[in-house]
């Protein structure tokens, strides 16, 4: 198959996905529970694609895991972006020096 096939099947399922539950749902849901859930999935969706990735990014688990705790301890106390980024990685590559795998 050519390449432009697959592009055209990857767009109509693209497509299909973001188009059915408008089709589904003529009106306004009212649920509150229907609402928080639909708010939500976003987010449950990008965090089950994302971390399991965290763990194998550096080819290292115990640097993965240390790389992943600073981050979360950073960003339980509010911290920019910029260094809960910088302190993970600094955390996950200071232990691939200590473990000797750098």
């Amino acid at each position: 198959m050519s390449i432009f096939a697959y592009i055209a099947v990857m767009a109509v399922t693209t497509y299909l996905i973001r188009v059915i539950p408008f089709a589904a749902v003529r009106g306004r849901i009212r649920s509150r529970f229907i609402n928080s859930v639909l708010y939500y999935i976003p987010y449950a969706v990008l965090s089950a694609m994302t971390f399991p990735a965290v763990f194998y990014a550096t080819g290292d688990v115990t640097s993965s895991v240390v790389g992943t705790v600073v981050a979360l301890v950073m960003a339980y106390f509010d911290l920019p972006l910029i260094a809960v980024a910088l302190g993970s990685s600094a955390g996950a590559l200071i232990t691939m020096f200590v473990t000797g795998l750098v």
